[in-house]
Formats: C-alpha cells, structure tokens, sequence
C-alpha cells in the first residue's frame, strides 16, 4: 500500500502538479484551504502534509498547529514563495519537519518526503514496542484455569503465529475481543497494525466503504478518496466484530477478498493487493444462520478455518475470583486507591450470581466496588443493586407465612450445592494462584488481592 500524503495549497495548478508528480510514489489527497485539509485527516490516515504557508485569507502555519495536535498528527514539510531564515526557524518551531521554498525542486520534494517517511516510521514502531511491553503481562496469558479457558489458551498457542483466518464464537461480554488482540500480539507481526471493525455499528453502504475504502466521486458525499480498513490493516491484522450481522452485498465482496487477497475500493475497477490477516467474531451461531439462508455458507467455510469458542462466565465458575482479583488491581490503579480484598459475603455473591453479562459485566461490577468503597475491604453494599436483584441462580426456600417480602435463601444451600460452594471456589482460586506463581506465596497473594497473612489463613482454614 502506498503511503498517504495531503498536499495543501490554494494554486491548483501547484496541487495538481504536485499530484501528477508524486501520484506513483505516494497515495496523493489535495485540500486547497484549511477545512477541506482538516476534514481530510481527521477521516483519513494522512502520514505526510506538504502545505503552502499562505492558503489565500488563510495561514498555513495555523493548519500545521491543528495537524500535528491530532491523535495520530503526520509528518509536515511547509513550501513558501517567501523564504527567510525567520518564516524557517517559526515552521519548525511549531514543528514542521522540515522547509522548502518555490519555486519547487520535485526531486528535492520527492526525497525530503520519503526521508521524513521513514522517520515516522521508525518512530511509530518504536512507540508501538513500547505499548507492546507495557501490556505483554496483561495479554500474556488469558486470566483463568477452568477446562474451557485452558483449551482457548492451547488453541489460542498454536494458531496465533499462522495466517489462518480464526472464528471466534461467544456470548457477549466472553472476552472475543482480549482474544483477537492475543492472536495478534503472538502473530510474529506484533508491530503492524491491528484494525477493528465493529460490523453492526454501521449501515451496508457505510461498512462497504469502511472495509474497501471508496473513490472520490463513487457516491453523494464522497468527496475524497478514502482508504478502507482492509487497506489500513495492510501487513497486519484485521478485526471484523459481529461479523455475522453484514448484508448479503458485502458477505460477497469479503469472499473475494479473502480467496484472492485483492480489493476494489467504491468506484472503482482497479485490483488492489492486500496482506491482512482476518479474525472475525459473533454472538450468533454462523452456522444455524447458513441453514437459514441468513449467511453465505462459502463465507462460512472461509472464516472459519480455526474456531474459538469462548465459554461464558457461569460455565467457569472457578474463575470468578482470579477474574475479581485482577480487575481489583487494575482498578486501584486506575482510580489511585489502595488495593482492598473483597468480604467473604461480597465473594459468595460473585459466586453466585448469574452473569449474563459475563465477565464484562463483572469488570463493571468490581470498578463500582472499588470506586465505592471506604472501607478497609469491599463488602455487598459496595457492589451494584443488580447483582441483588438477580434471582435465577438462587436456592430457595418459602417465605414463612406472614413476613411479608421476597424469598429467603435456604441455610446453608449455597453449601451444599457444588457450583456454588464457596469453599470450593476459594481452594480452586487459591491453587491457581500458588500454580501461577510457582508456589510463591507472596506473589500468590498479589494475584488474589488479599495480604500474605490472609493468604495463610485460608491455607490452614481450607487445609491446604
């Protein structure tokens, strides 16, 4: 894919001959004032700006503070009629790369471009290692030691380093998403781009254009080329959530894109060559949808060469307080307050709620823990009054006669129930923790959120 650049300018003949000049070498955009130029990168992945320093009314020299306060600003060279060593020194004051003046040398134009090029190349790298060091715990390893959060992992191992297309499958809130970002961190091209495509959110025309990109032109409003996701994820990874919420138009176009590897941008009729690796995720059962003529069953067979299927929360029980321990950590941090332990109440609560939401909504339950409460621990009346209000995974006994209210919990049937027993969860929990830590027992206490004392007495009281 050829890099991205905006030349600004208000001459048209300079635009259009800058674009003439360097259309073979770079993905050329063209803005001749301020807006339009601003409109572009705000919408389009621009990595270099050639802008004039006079735009008619307009100052170029304001276009450059807007262009590099952006998120991902690119790399600015300023061309001016009036060159001084003064219009020079301010340029790069306000951060211009570098300066020429016209009339324009093009081979000069053509090598400062690609110079400046792999200056920000080597620098998006080098802060992109940086982010892949600091998160290399958190995406080390999925949080957990049930059977199915084990067998993810194994999957997880050996495909990650392949280009296989993978299918994760899960209810919402099962972590499909940690999972494409493990396959792509453990890809062997950790330092490319991982692009995310959330399908449902967008209509069929706009998702078409958002995949492929579009032409200038290709249809009311565009009124630039714009380069699609498939394209920005060159090299890298592409992640196509709720995938199975596309339109049969599209389905078609993806097909071809992932049997031939090349693309058609809106508008247009030329191939182009992409290298992205897909990974795509559903709440929905893809092949049910097939049987119902609801999904392209070709697409299917293409998507789903390795499937991943995410278990939801109640059927990992064991892993409920791992989970709790580590967002307790993370929320502490966040919100710069002393780790607490959770009560042993608020525990057998977490244990014994439903989790529709899985673990999502148990992340959301522990940041309001955490930002709630004062106390030296976070007990019940710290969690959110939805985990109170959910009955189903409840044993019962009837409300005796005259005391009005709700259901009673039976003695001890949290107990005596298997799933639900306490004991059970917090020796599972436990072991898993001593196994992570190579039987360290202060770490151990780290992973579980409790002090080395506490640990200790559990250890005695559980007869471990």
């Amino acid at each position: 894919m050829l890099p991205t650049l905006l030349i600004v300018d208000d001459e048209k003949s300079t635009r259009e001959g800058l674009r003439g000049a360097l259309e073979e070498e770079f993905d050329v955009y063209t803005a001749a004032g301020t807006a339009e130029a601003l409109t572009i990168l705000k919408s389009e992945p621009v990595q270099l700006l050639l802008t004039d320093l006079r735009l008619g009314g307009e100052s170029g020299m304001e276009l450059l503070e807007k262009a590099l306060a952006l998120p991902d600003p690119p790399v600015a060279i300023m061309m001016t009629a009036y060159g001084s060593v003064d219009t020079a020194v301010e340029a790069m004051r306000c951060g211009a790369w570098h300066f020429v003046t016209k009339p324009l040398n093009l081979d000069e134009v053509e090598m400062l471009l690609k110079r400046a090029l792999r200056g920000r190349t080597l620098e998006a790298e080098n802060k992109q290692l940086t982010q892949q060091v600091r998160q290399s715990h958190k995406l080390g390893r999925l949080i957990g030691k049930s059977p199915g959060i084990a067998k993810v992992t194994e999957i997880v191992q050996q495909v990650a380093p392949t280009r296989a297309t993978v299918l994760i499958e899960g209810e919402s809130g099962t972590g499909k998403e940690v999972v494409a970002g493990l396959l792509h961190h453990l890809s062997g091209r950790p330092t490319a781009k991982m692009v995310t495509v959330h399908c449902a959110a967008l209509s069929p025309q706009l998702l078409e254009s958002e995949l492929f990109g579009h032409e200038k032109g290709a249809f009311t409003g565009a009124a630039q080329r714009r380069i699609g996701r498939f394209e920005q994820a060159d090299g890298g990874t592409l992640f196509l959530d709720e995938i199975g919420e596309i339109d049969a138009a599209t389905q078609i176009k993806l097909l071809r894109v992932l049997s031939e590897r090349t693309l058609e941008r809106v508008g247009s009729n030329t191939p182009i060559k992409v290298d992205a690796r897909v990974i795509a995720a559903t709440n929905r059962n893809l092949r049910e949808m097939v049987e119902r003529g609801e999904f392209r069953e070709d697409l299917f067979f293409r998507l789903n060469v390795v499937k991943i299927t995410m278990p939801p929360l109640r059927e990992r029980r064991e892993d409920i307080v791992l989970l709790a321990s580590s967002f307790l950590q993370e929320f502490a941090r966040e919100n710069d307050r002393p780790p607490k332990p959770l009560s042993d109440a608020a525990l057998r609560l977490l244990a014994t709620y439903a989790w529709p939401g899985n673990v999502r909504e148990l992340r959301t339950a522990i940041e309001h823990g955490v930002v709630m409460s004062n106390d030296p621990d976070i007990d019940v009346r710290h969690l959110p009054q939805f985990l109170l209000s959910e009955p189903p995974n409840r044993a019962h006994t009837p409300v005796p006669a005259g005391t009005g209210g709700g259901p009673v919990p039976a003695k001890n049937s949290l107990d005596a129930c298997p799933e639900f027993n306490l004991h059970a969860l917090e020796t599972k929990a436990i072991r898993a923790a001593l196994a992570a830590s190579g039987g360290n027992r202060t770490q151990a206490a780290e992973l579980l959120g409790v002090s080395r004392r506490t640990l200790q007495r559990k250890l005695k009281e559980l007869g471990l």
